[in-house]
Formats: C-alpha cells, sequence, structure tokens
C-alpha cells in the first residue's frame, strides 16, 4: 500500500494539470489529498532504513517558508484580493516543497527506495512522449505559436515554456545514467532513449531558454565524465544541427530580427521580457519589503504599463517583488544548500558504485538546470513541474545513505574467529566461541582440568 501510495502521487503530481479532479473541497485538491493519505501510511510503516542525519534543506526551507507567510501577511494586509485566492496561493508555495521530507522520511527499505526513484524518470519519459505525441499532431513544418506542445501541463500551448523546463532538468540525469552505468547495458540504453525522448519532447515545445538548459546540461555531464567524450558529443551535436526540424532553426533564428533600419534587435519576446524586469525593478525599490504574495501582475501596469497583469518570466525577480529583499535572500540561500546537498551525495556515494555515482551527478546537473530554468520562467512554485524534483531529492538522499551504510558494513573488519564460526558451528562451540547472536560475541575458552 505504501508503494502504491508513492506511486499515485509521483504520476498524479505531473498530470494533475492535464487530469484536474475536483475534490468539492475550497483550496484541495487531489494532490493535497494524495500527500497526506502517504504521509499517513508512512507514519504507519516501522523505518527500518538506515540511520539518517539531519535533513539538509530543513532550516533553509522553513526560513524560505517564513519569508512566504510574511509575503501573504503583507498581500491580506493591502485589503485587495480574495481571501481564499490568497490562502491558496500560500499552501502552493509551502506546500510542493514538503515532498522532500515525504521521500527522505519514507520508510521505504533501499529496494523499494530504488523504484520509485526509476517511477519517477519513467513518468517523465511518459510525459515526453506526450509532448511528442503533440508536436507530431501539430506538425513540425512551420512554426506557430498556437502550435507548441505543453505535454500534461497543460491544456494550451501557454504552458509549453515550463514543460519544456521539466523537459530540459531530466536530460541531464538519463545522459548521466547512458554514460556512467557500467556493466549495466538495460540501463544504459533506457538513459539514452531518455535523453531521444526528452530532446524531441522540446523540440516540440519550442522553448528556446530549454534549448540552451539542455545543452547546458549535456556539457556539464560530458566534461564531468571525459574531456574526450565531451569533443564527440560536440561534434555529433554540430553535425545534427543539419537535420533539426526547419520549424526549430526558424525558432532558434527569430530571436534575432532585422529591423527597418537594419539593425539587428531581439524578437518581441525577448525584449518584453526586459521591459517587465525594468518595472520590477522600479516596483522593488517603492516597495523594498515587497509587494505581497501574488501582487506583482497586480502592480506591474504601474510601472510598465503596457504589461498590465503580466507574470514576471523570471521566479528571482518574482520573489524580489513580492517578498522582498529578504525573499530573496532565503531563495538564493535554499539553493545553495541544494547544491550543497548534490555535492555531498557525489562525495558520498561510493566510488565503486557506478549507479549510485551517476544517479547522483545527474541530479547535480538537474539542480543546475532547474536554477537556470527560473531566468525566464517562474516554474518554482509550479507543482507539476516541481513536485516530483522534490521528492526525488529526499528519495536520493535516502538512497546514498543506504548505499553508503551497505559498502561500510561491507569494508568492516571481521575477526576470523567468527569466520570460523559460522562456517564450522560444531568446531567452534568446541573452541568456545558462541555464535547465537547476530553479533556474534566472544565467549572465554572453557577451563579444560588438568591432569594428576
Amino acid at each position: 500500500m505504501l508503494r502504491l501510495l508513492f506511486a499515485a502521487t509521483i504520476f498524479y503530481t505531473v498530470y494533475s494539470l492535464h487530469y484536474p479532479l475536483d475534490t468539492g473541497i475550497p483550496g484541495v485538491n487531489l494532490s493535497n489529498l494524495l500527500f497526506v493519505a502517504t504521509l499517513a501510511a508512512v507514519l504507519a510503516h516501522v523505518d527500518t532504513g538506515p540511520a539518517l542525519p539531519r535533513a539538509a534543506l530543513k532550516t533553509p526551507l522553513l526560513i524560505y517558508f517564513a519569508t512566504v507567510a510574511v509575503a501573504w501577511m503583507i498581500a491580506r494586509a493591502r485589503g485587495d484580493g480574495d481571501a481564499l485566492s490568497d490562502m491558496t496561493w500560500l499552501k502552493n508555495a509551502m506546500f510542493y516543497p514538503l515532498f522532500y521530507f515525504l521521500g527522505l522520511r519514507s520508510r521505504l527499505d533501499l529496494r523499494q527506495t530504488r523504484q520509485m526513484i526509476v517511477l519517477v524518470f519513467a513518468v517523465a519519459a511518459l510525459a515526453a512522449i506526450q509532448a511528442i505525441r503533440q508536436g507530431l499532431d501539430y506538425g513540425f513544418g512551420t512554426f506557430l505559436e498556437t502550435h507548441r506542445a505543453s505535454g500534461p501541463f497543460g491544456t494550451s500551448f501557454a504552458m509549453a515554456n515550463r514543460a519544456g523546463v521539466y523537459y530540459a532538468m531530466y536530460v541531464p540525469v538519463f545522459l548521466a545514467i547512458a554514460v556512467t552505468f557500467k556493466r549495466q547495458k538495460l540501463w544504459r540504453t533506457a538513459g539514452g532513449v531518455g535523453v531521444a525522448l526528452m530532446a524531441v519532447a522540446i523540440m516540440a515545445t519550442y522553448s528556446r531558454q530549454s534549448y540552451g538548459i539542455a545543452l547546458v546540461g549535456v556539457a556539464i555531464v560530458v566534461l564531468r565524465r571525459s574531456f574526450l567524450l565531451s569533443l564527440v558529443m560536440a561534434a555529433a551535436i554540430v553535425v545534427l544541427i543539419g537535420y533539426l526540424p526547419e520549424s526549430v532553426t526558424e525558432r532558434v533564428q527569430e530571436t534575432q530580427q532585422r529591423s527597418a533600419s537594419g539593425s539587428i534587435e531581439v524578437d518581441p519576446s525577448t525584449a518584453s521580457r526586459w521591459e517587465i524586469w525594468d518595472g520590477g525593478m522600479a516596483m522593488w525599490r517603492q516597495h523594498p519589503f515587497g509587494v505581497g504574495l501574488d501582487r506583482f501582475h497586480v502592480e506591474i501596469g504601474h510601472y510598465a504599463p503596457k504589461f498590465d497583469g503580466y507574470d514576471a518570466h523570471n521566479f528571482y525577480v518574482l520573489t524580489l517583488c513580492e517578498n522582498g529583499i529578504i525573499g530573496l535572500a532565503a531563495l538564493l540561500w535554499l539553493l545553495r544548500c541544494l547544491l550543497r546537498l548534490a555535492r555531498r551525495l557525489r562525495e558520498t556515494a561510493p566510488a565503486a558504485d557506478s549507479e549510485a555515482q551517476g544517479l547522483t551527478l545527474g541530479f547535480s546537473v538537474m539542480v543546475v538546470a532547474m536554477m537556470l530554468g527560473n531566468l525566464y520562467g517562474s516554474a518554482f512554485s509550479e507543482g507539476a513541474v516541481m513536485g516530483d524534483f522534490w521528492l526525488l531529492c529526499g528519495l536520493l538522499e535516502r538512497y546514498v545513505a543506504f548505499r553508503s551504510e551497505g559498502v561500510a558494513a561491507a569494508a568492516a573488519p571481521v575477526d576470523p574467529r567468527l569466520k570460523m564460526a559460522s562456517r564450522f558451528p560444531l568446531a567452534a562451540r568446541a573452541a568456545g566461541i558462541q555464535a547465537g547472536t547476530p553479533e556474534w560475541p566472544l565467549l572465554p575458552r572453557p577451563a579444560l582440568p588438568r591432569k594428576a
């Protein structure tokens, strides 16, 4: 039952926007109910796993939650907005990072933890297949804004950028599996297939930032693995560019356009982001402690009238404007702690364990991809994009603890008399070695009567 609830949570977190189910409770969705049910199942089980240290992200997450709560209070003090809507925004901002604790304290054993990690990747591959199917339905002939795939992350092209960020985050994980796992041809093949699925899905979203994020992730993984491999990969990418669909190259080329005077300018979509960010900086200077949670789109029209009601298209700018400089500092510290956790997992993973080394390397680059994905978007607070990321973070921390504990136990010195006791119990009993407990305690050798 526990694994079934975890599996349902992993799947529905990604597909919650594609299959929204009304619970009849204001502000509560099926993801919330699944989380509560999974948490209850976790508490009902006995944890037989390794002794885990204090959660690495506990303090930074709590401080970040505190700044979000202050931003919510500022929003409510303004006297505008709907109280239920504000409470829902507060709940969503704090809810999905809690998946980290759920994965870390899941009370799953090593095999079950590994199964849940694999399931996270399988759901990502399934989501990529859905985006590819949408792309094939639209066709890759000529780029049209309304023909952008969004996969399970929405019912229209408006969510294509966030879908692209999600797929770009998983590219380095699958690539690390493909190039790092040793003597596991099946999993290396699965990693290569995963990279291909993510690449085609990103092309179907036509998200230019996701193209760049995926390339950065690939570059970091291959450089960490082998310099020669990086050269081969770079050459392959250069060759494959010529085989990309025309609509994809057209989408990239339209980033720079030639004006009527002949000068090179960026396209209106890119230029609009810079104008919004300029308006956001003016907003922050006037409200250094923030304008309140979910109030950026209300205020931006006062500083950039053309973009009244727009999102910031940058989560760091959004956090600065809504939560103030203290909120941005808390967010940056949380991201720094994420990078430190990823480094600790890489260093703790047994050097001879290619599986643990590959997963921790892929996750480390995944964190970098997530951070880059929030430069031109606000996916950090999107549960469908980030929910499984937080869960994977906790599961991997637990997985590495299992792996490192197993290596330590195998490396512990064993008394040769205990080996003898396990192989020859009768001889051990005659020698005074008692093997009745798991610790195999040694008993003193019995004294023999001397001859007269």
